[in-house]
């Protein structure tokens, strides 16, 4: 390479480097960390291109970089998308609502569980907290599988009850 071709290469990048800066950061964000590095690229295909004959002088050279940048920040651009296009969805924000009224509903509960005798509430915590079966709770309480049943809806009933108040 001759040196005239290479101060003229020199000069193009010196001009055309802002104003590739300038299109990489508004399509892709001032904050991208691949800012730079996508304008090195493009750069260097601009060198390659005129180096190698691909710039023809059909049009301007302005046009010619304008051509090459617009296509590297898309294929980028499109690169990022296909990678994102896997990657897991985060979980949604809970509604603080929402997270309110559980709050308020478990308080309402506890407090109706409260109210209920101690053969109720003892036969809720074997069924549901232990997940003992109804012969399982059974044989603990010395009752039959029938009145576990009869324990636990009976009991239900209560909760609900208290819980329209």
């Amino acid at each position: 390479m001759t040196r005239k071709m290479e101060e003229d290469l020199q000069e193009l990048i010196v001009r055309y480097r802002p104003i590739i800066t300038f299109r990489v950061r508004k399509a892709l964000g001032a904050q991208n960390t691949d800012c730079e590095d996508l304008v090195s690229e493009i750069l260097s295909q601009v060198v390659e291109k005129i180096q190698t004959g691909e710039f023809r002088g059909e049009s301007s050279l302005g046009t010619f970089v304008y051509t090459i940048t617009s296509r590297r920040i898309i294929d980028y651009i499109r690169e990022k998308t296909r990678v994102m296009k896997y990657a897991p969805e985060p979980e949604p924000y809970p509604d603080p609502r929402e997270t309110l009224e559980v709050v308020e509903m478990s308080e309402k509960v506890k407090k109706a569980l409260s109210r209920l005798k101690p053969k109720y509430r003892e036969v809720l915590y074997l069924y549901y907290y232990q997940e003992l079966n109804r012969e399982e709770v059974a044989a603990r309480l010395g009752v039959s599988p029938r009145k576990v049943s009869e324990l636990v809806n009976y009991a239900l009933k209560l909760i609900r009850k208290e819980l329209k108040r």
